[in-house]
C-alpha cells in the first residue's frame, strides 16, 4: 500500500514510537513569537539549560507589537515586558531575532516563507494555532502549546499522537471574485468547526494546483477553523519557484540534494486516506460570516439561515445572532459596517493587497468606515510601496500601518469598539476576538474592498466589469 504526502514527511521525522502512546517526533523548524514563549524560556533557567539547537529556532515580535510609531517605545506595560522578554531570551541563548525596527520584523507565518526558514518535508511548530500556514508547502506544521515550546527548545523534538488522514478534493473552475479565502471559509461552513477534528488534512485537485503559493496559504491557514490538527498541500514547480534562492534555502548542491527529496513528496496513487472529502469548485461564491465561529458562513448572496436550517445547537445558533444582532431570514447584503481590517497571517501577503486596492482603484473609502490597512512583514510593506499600490491607496482615502498581527486578536492597540461591526480578512469571529463587544465578519479582501467604500455590506461581483 502506498504512502500519502502526511505519511511519508510524519515518519521520516520519528524518532522513537511509544507503544499505545505518542509519537516522538522531530522538529526541523521551531518559530518563536512574545506571547508563548516567555514561561517556557523561564523553564529553561530553572533546569539551568540552553536551547539545543538554536540555529533551527527564528524569533520574532507580532502579537503585541503596535502598527503605528513602532520607532517609539511600546505604551503597554504588559505588552513591552512580552517584548523585552523575547529579545533577551534570544539574545541569550543565540537565537535569530527579527523584533521592532528590524527589516525582517513581521508577523510569524508571513516571515517564514518569505525568507525560505519554510520548506517542504520539514517539521515546523510554534507557540501559535495558525502555524499550518506553512503547510502549503508541502510541510507538517502546526500549533503548540507553552510546555511544547519549551520541550522543543530544550530536546529539538516534540511527543505527539499521529492524527489520523483527511484529503479535501475540490476540482472545478472558481468563479468571477472568488478567492482562495472563500474557498477555505466555504469548507469550514460545509464541515463546521468541529468536522476535521482529529486529522491533518491534504488539499487535492485542481483548485488548489492553480493556486498561487499565496493563496495555498491561506488555505491552510484555516485548517485549524474547521479542528484539524493541521493542512497541506503537496509541493509541485509553483512551490520550488517561490522557495528557490531565498535567505535559508539550500544553495548550489544542497538544493539539488533537497529537490530530488523534495520531488518525491506526493501521495501515491494506492494511498489511503482515513475520510475522503469531494467538492465541486463552480459551486462557490464569495462568502462571509455572519455568527461568532468560522463555520458560520454563507455566500454573501444568500441570507442568514434560519434555525432549522441550521446544522448544530440551536441555542448556540441564536445566542450568535443576538450577539451579532443579527435575525434569522435576513439578507446579509446591506448590513451597515464600521471598519474594515485587510491584514493577519491569513490575508496580510502582498496579493491581498492587490486584490484589495484593485477594487478600490478610483473609488472613496466610505466616510462610515474606518480602515486599517496592515501589511504582514516589512517586505510586503516595500511591495505595496514599489507597486504603486500606496498611492493608489492614499487617492482612495486609505493609510498603511506598520507591520504586525494588528486588530486580528486585540492583543495590541488596534481594537475594533463594542458594538461595532468590522469585515475582517482575519480568520477568527469569536465573541470579543478583535475587542470586547465587537462584532467581526470573516471575509476575503475583494469582500472587505467593497465593504470599505460601500459603507455596507456588498457583493464585490457588483463592483467587477
Amino acid at each position: 500500500m502506498g504512502q500519502t504526502l502526511f505519511d511519508k514527511v510524519w515518519d521520516s521525522h520519528v524518532i522513537e514510537k511509544i507503544d499505545d502512546g505518542p509519537d516522538v517526533l522531530f522538529i526541523d523548524r521551531h518559530m518563536v513569537h512574545e506571547v508563548t514563549s516567555p514561561v517556557a524560556f523561564l523553564g529553561l533557567k530553572n533546569r539551568k539549560i540552553k536551547v539545543l539547537f538554536p540555529e533551527k529556532t527564528f524569533a520574532t515580535a507580532d502579537h503585541n507589537t503596535p502598527t503605528r510609531n513602532q520607532h517609539l517605545p511600546v505604551k503597554d506595560i504588559l505588552s513591552s515586558k512580552q517584548l523585552k522578554a523575547l529579545e533577551h531570551n534570544a539574545n541569550y541563548h543565540g537565537i535569530s531575532y527579527w523584533g521592532l525596527g528590524h527589516e525582517k520584523n513581521g508577523i510569524v507565518h508571513v516571515i517564514g516563507p518569505e525568507y525560505g526558514i519554510t520548506l517542504p518535508g520539514a517539521t515546523i511548530v510554534c507557540g501559535d494555532s495558525h502555524t499550518s500556514t506553512h503547510g502549503a508547502f508541502g510541510a507538517i506544521a502546526f500549533g503548540i502549546g507553552t510546555s511544547e515550546v519549551e520541550m522543543v527548545l530544550s530536546t529539538q523534538c516534540i511527543m505527539q499522537p499521529k492524527p489520523k488522514k483527511m484529503r479535501i478534493t475540490i476540482n472545478g473552475k472558481l468563479s468571477k471574485a472568488v478567492t482562495p479565502k472563500d474557498v477555505a471559509l466555504f469548507i469550514i461552513s460545509k464541515l463546521s468547526t468541529s468536522g476535521a477534528t482529529g486529522y491533518f488534512v491534504e488539499y487535492f485537485g485542481e483548485v488548489f494546483s492553480n493556486m498561487s503559493m499565496e493563496g495555498r496559504m491561506t488555505v491552510c491557514n484555516l485548517s485549524i477553523e474547521m479542528g484539524a490538527r493541521g493542512g497541506m498541500i503537496a509541493p509541485d514547480k509553483k512551490t520550488f519557484e517561490y522557495i528557490k534562492g531565498r535567505e535559508f534555502t539550500p544553495k548550489n548542491d544542497k538544493w539539488n540534494k533537497a529537490m530530488s527529496y523534495w520531488s518525491t513528496l506526493k501521495t501515491d496513487h494506492d494511498a489511503v486516506f482515513d475520510k475522503e472529502i469531494h467538492f465541486d469548485g463552480s459551486e462557490i461564491e464569495p462568502m462571509i460570516t455572519y455568527g461568532t465561529n468560522p463555520g458560520m458562513g454563507i455566500s454573501i448572496s444568500s441570507g442568514i439561515p434560519r434555525s432549522e436550517e441550521h446544522d448544530g445547537s440551536k441555542k448556540t445558533f441564536l445566542k450568535s445572532l443576538e450577539y451579532m444582532d443579527y435575525a434569522e431570514g435576513e439578507q446579509i447584503v446591506g448590513k451597515n459596517i464600521d471598519f474594515v481590517f485587510l491584514g493577519s497571517c491569513t490575508n496580510g501577503r502582498i496579493e491581498d493587497f492587490r486584490a484589495f486596492t484593485e477594487i478600490v482603484k478610483g473609488k472613496k473609502k466610505a466616510p462610515n468606515v474606518t480602515a486599517w490597512l496592515v501589511p504582514g512583514s516589512h517586505k510586503v510593506e516595500k511591495a505595496i510601496k514599489e507597486e504603486g499600490l500606496l498611492s493608489i491607496l492614499k487617492e482612495s482615502g486609505f493609510e498603511l500601518r506598520e507591520p504586525g498581527c494588528s486588530a486580528c486578536l486585540a492583543m495590541n492597540d488596534d481594537k475594533i469598539p463594542r458594538g461595532k461591526y468590522a469585515v475582517s480578512t482575519s480568520n477568527r469571529n469569536f465573541e470579543g476576538r478583535q475587542g470586547p463587544g465587537s462584532r467581526t465578519l470573516l471575509a476575503s479582501p475583494i469582500v472587505a474592498a467593497a465593504a470599505a467604500i460601500t459603507g455596507k455590506i456588498t457583493d464585490p461581483r457588483k463592483l467587477i466589469v
